[in-house]
């Protein structure tokens, strides 16, 4: 009978290196999966906001030689604010997808924070240029901290400027990057980081654009992480208009603001977007067409995603016990 492993989040990360991460992904959005929409359910709470519930489940396709199921299990209490508690706890478990047996219950909230950025340096992959060098992180939170680190697995990454509405933040993270031998700074000024630039990543919370199409010079990639709602923004309707555009999902249409407002708006259409990450996979070359243009990758996050990590931390671990 297979062994049922229980990984915290710093084990957890640990079995997720990135280099091996944007690897398996490139398989994984080649290959598919089976990933219906995720479910949402409302836990009404008597005196407090309501909580919620949501489910993202994903199994491999029936002729992949192993299979797998995953579900995500994702918490979200705003009540808990008051509690001194997070507010979001996210928890992942991997089946076998043949009989259903539990093989691993894994941290959540970390193979969501590494997969999503692996996701952005994997598309980076195919768009940015492949001697940029200069990195701007915009948000300093949980997902904006591992950005440096998924980017230099693909690229010489020799400096990064770091912004945050939170001063204290950005100057966190720049310590703790500096603590890992990565070159970094406070960007005090974030146009100029911009203009200078040749990729810019958000992983914010902004309901209103940071980043304007009128900073970036030509050639540079733009990475945007957060704004997973159609009322949230991270880019300006002229950087999504002039950048040559891809995302990795089609889910991003409905969920991704920075394509709902300006499509609804008229400033685009949806054939403005050119394809999915698993385009970019299946053709398996560099899409970008000179060091001139100005790229952009829009992600929301995927349950494929999510289930390529799980398979890779167990992969990781069945070949760690064998190892001995």
């Amino acid at each position: 009978m297979a062994t049922f492993s229980i990984l915290d989040a710093e084990q957890t990360a640990t079995l997720l290196p990135f280099n091996e991460l944007i690897g398996a992904l490139r398989s994984g959005f080649a290959t598919g999966c089976e990933a219906p929409e995720r479910h949402q359910h409302t836990m009404h709470r008597r005196d407090e906001a309501d909580a919620t519930l949501l489910l993202m489940p994903a199994w491999t396709n029936p002729e992949e030689e192993r299979q797998f199921l995953g579900v995500k299990i994702v918490t979200v209490v705003p009540g808990n604010a008051g509690r001194g508690l997070p507010g979001l706890v996210s928890t992942y478990i991997l089946y076998d997808g043949l009989t259903g047996t539990q093989l691993a219950l894994m941290d959540g909230n970390t193979v969501t924070g590494r997969r999503t950025v692996a996701t952005s340096a994997l598309a980076a992959k195919f768009l940015s240029r492949q001697n940029s060098s200069n990195l701007v992180v915009i948000g300093a939170g949980r997902v904006g901290s591992l950005v440096a680190e998924a980017y230099r697995a693909i690229r010489p990454i020799e400096h990064v400027s770091v912004w945050d509405m939170n001063a204290d933040a950005s100057q966190r993270l720049v310590q703790n990057l500096s603590s890992m031998g990565i070159r970094a700074s406070v960007a005090d000024d974030l146009r100029q980081a911009v203009e200078g630039a040749d990729i810019v990543s958000a992983a914010t919370l902004a309901t209103e654009p940071v980043i304007k199409g009128e900073w970036l010079r030509p050639g540079t990639h733009v990475d945007l992480i957060g704004a997973f709602t159609p009322r949230m923004r991270e880019a300006d309707d002229v950087t999504i208009s002039k950048a040559r555009l891809f995302i990795d999902t089609p889910e991003a249409f409905h969920e991704a603001g920075d394509l709902v407002q300006p499509i609804e708006a008229g400033f685009i259409t949806k054939s403005h977007v050119l394809g999915t990450l698993a385009d970019l996979c299946r053709a398996d070359r560099f899409a970008r067409e000179s060091d001139e243009e100005i790229t952009c990758f829009k992600t929301v996050g995927s349950g494929l995603a999510d289930l390529t990590a799980a398979k890779l931390v167990l992969r990781t671990l069945e070949a760690n016990l064998a190892a001995g």
